[in-house]
């Protein structure tokens, strides 16, 4: 068997070793070129790291297994590996039977022009050519998590590891304003139609159900299903969002007045100003866009007593 390996900030060949002991695997210690170099990859990470590596990734069609390893990993928790002892246990499923790949969805955000603009992007936002398609394996969001990741991203890696979205989400909730969001989901025909338009503070499209290294934003969210699940809290006093900040940790919020739930497999996202968009705690292009599901674009490897995600 050939594995290839691929290493996220702070990891290395020490944190490959533990999987190691058959002496009869060649390994890659790089992303393969193409399809036929390996049988399997190992991404040793956390969110940040899978997101940057999907668009190769999905293009592979290799079974990936990865090994929660960074500052967040809601990712690969989604996946019942928690600890790196159950991405272990899951290699070694792997190698015994390889029972354990199931296919998964990922959200697909692609970049909408601005009527009256140029295609070429802002200068803040290179990433923002319409029509580009940028994948996220957990969750999109608009408004205030964009601030709070913005924020999240610039503390010391250890910190952001140890609740630094938390830390940053409380006291940003008072300082930004709700934002004027419209969401539009197709019809019948396939003409879009408004579903939610409102002042907003955050605007969350999920593919698993938790973010933010735990916050249960979507509880409902599944990996399988070929929906997202999206929540839309509106203009919420901040004072009461507050409050309610930690009802999100067990999923609560979708009980409180102001919070809207609802799934979709395709949809529109557009703002009176171009608003900053976030993937797995990463920036991704401007406002704008359309978030779409593309069903069973990973293959993965889960833990042998995950039976469903």
């Amino acid at each position: 068997m050939r594995a290839a390996a691929i290493f996220g900030l702070g990891c290395s060949a020490k944190n490959l070793r533990p999987f190691q002991s058959d002496a009869s695997i060649d390994w890659l210690i790089e992303m393969p070129a193409a399809a036929d170099q390996a049988d399997i990859i190992l991404l040793f990470g956390g969110d940040g790291t899978i997101h940057r590596h999907l668009s190769q990734l999905v293009k592979l069609g290799l079974p990936v297994l990865v090994v929660p390893a960074g500052s967040g990993n809601d990712f690969a928790r989604a996946l019942g590996l928690r600890r790196v002892r159950d991405s272990l246990a899951a290699w070694q499923r792997f190698c015994a039977d390889r029972d354990n790949v199931r296919a998964i969805d990922l959200g697909v955000i692609t970049p909408l022009e601005v009527a009256g603009e140029s295609s070429a992007p802002h200068e803040s936002a290179p990433n923002s050519v319409p029509g580009t398609r940028h994948y996220f394996g957990s969750v999109a969001g608009v408004g205030l998590d964009g601030e709070v990741s913005r924020r999240a991203n610039a503390l010391p890696r250890w910190l952001r590891g140890h609740g630094g979205y938390a830390l940053t989400l409380a006291p940003s909730i008072f300082r930004f304003a709700p934002v004027e969001i419209n969401i539009l989901t197709p019809d019948e025909a396939g003409c879009f139609v408004t579903r939610s338009s409102q002042p907003t503070l955050l605007a969350a499209f999920a593919n698993t159900s938790t973010y933010g290294g735990g916050m249960k934003i979507a509880p409902h969210a599944r990996m399988d299903d070929g929906q997202l699940d999206v929540c839309v809290i509106g203009g919420i006093d901040p004072f009461k969002l507050f409050c309610m900040f930690p009802t999100v940790y067990f999923g609560r919020h979708l009980k409180i007045g102001g919070v809207q739930y609802f799934q979709a497999t395709r949809l529109r996202v557009e703002t009176e100003i171009p608003l900053d968009v976030y993937a797995d705690g990463e920036f991704v292009c401007r406002t704008p866009i359309e978030i779409s599901v593309q069903h069973s674009a990973l293959r993965i490897i889960v833990h042998p007593s995950q039976t469903s995600f």
